[in-house]
């Protein structure tokens, strides 16, 4: 009993600091802190060139969960996929959240971060990634709370040789989400344009741009997969 009020307790409290955490865009000078959280979560690990090469390529893909001191406890670095002869698409290289702040709901704050960075900036049609056929508690985030599929096996993909499920998301409906937003905007410019004088306040302008305000869900648990 003890043992249970203590865990809910831990957990209420780690609720409180969930206020005080932010996720922003990853920086340069962020790279070292994500690969050392990599280190620490995940068996896939990568050299920093790595983590430049999607720094560097795709700046406003990956993103970082930072508590009140800056310090990272979370990370989800991202890129585009290259092959001209496909539809835009995103992938996940890597997610991990730090023991002590999972089961916050970050992972999907920060794949939700993402994958709306990749349809704004690439317009994604979906995002994919890989993860290994015995990280059952990766592949329930990735299937009941992110929504993602399985697409397809992959024999062989991890350096030790397990296979990988290849799993899509569709993100048909943030394609549409932004589509509208970019529509409203230009409709605001012209307004604004023809009527300099037009009053926000008076226009319904501010109940608009309201609507188009993000707010991710909070999940009930968390993960840390690749």
């Amino acid at each position: 009993a003890e043992y249970g009020e203590f865990q809910t307790f831990q957990h209420y409290f780690k609720r409180i600091n969930l206020r005080k955490m932010h996720i922003r865009c990853a920086t340069t000078s962020d790279l070292i802190n994500m690969q050392h959280c990599n280190l620490l979560c995940l068996p896939e690990n990568y050299q920093m060139k790595y983590y430049f090469y999607h720094g560097l390529s795709w700046p406003q893909l990956s993103f970082v969960a930072v508590d009140e001191k800056d310090k990272i406890c979370g990370y989800v670095l991202a890129k585009m996929e290259e092959e001209p002869d496909e539809v835009p698409h995103g992938h996940i290289t890597s997610l991990a959240v730090k023991r002590s702040h999972r089961r916050l709901g970050l992972a999907k704050k920060l794949m939700d971060q993402a994958s709306r960075a990749m349809v704004e900036s690439f317009s994604a049609r979906y995002v994919s990634l890989h993860v290994r056929i015995s990280n059952r508690a990766a592949l329930s985030l990735y299937k009941h709370v992110l929504k993602f599929q399985v697409d397809d096996i992959e024999p062989k993909y991890y350096a030790d040789g397990e296979d990988a499920y290849a799993m899509k998301k569709d993100l048909s409906h943030l394609l549409e989400e932004t589509s509208d937003t970019r529509q409203f905007i230009e409709n605001l410019g012209k307004s604004l344009f023809a009527d300099p004088q037009l009053q926000t306040e008076d226009s319904g302008v501010d109940e608009q741009l309201d609507k188009l305000t993000l707010n991710p869900n909070v999940c009930d648990s968390d993960d840390a997969a690749s």
